[in-house]
């Protein structure tokens, strides 16, 4: 629903975690700094570990974040600066929209523990 009458209205599609076809997406704040190689990097592990995930870098964050609503993804790890300075990402959570960090290397056993919430 929009706040305003200048903002666009988000659709989310809330499938269960466990039927949602991507569990999370993995997203680069920018494609520049190295942020994409790493974004892709990460994209790379975690799919060959089995894991159902998207990656997308085309538009602004909001866009991204908005299409994967639309999809029913319900994670976004965002690849962002302080990922290449601290080795944390920011998770976002498609049902809350509340944003935190976790260290790049929790990234798998959050899923695992998101899954069996689920």
């Amino acid at each position: 629903m929009p706040n305003s009458d200048t903002q666009e209205s988000r659709i989310v599609v809330k499938f269960p975690f466990s039927l949602a076809p991507y569990k999370a997406a993995i997203l680069p704040l920018m494609k520049k700094d190295g942020l994409a190689q790493k974004a892709l990097e990460v994209f790379t592990d975690l799919r060959s570990k089995g894991l159902s995930l998207s990656y997308d870098e085309a538009g602004s964050i909001g866009k991204r974040y908005r299409r994967q609503d639309e999809n029913g993804t319900p994670l976004c790890f965002t690849i962002d600066y302080e990922t290449l300075s601290e080795n944390t990402v920011t998770v976002r959570n498609r049902d809350t929209m509340e944003q935190s960090r976790i260290n790049l290397d929790e990234i798998e056993s959050y899923l695992i523990r998101f899954l069996d919430r689920a």
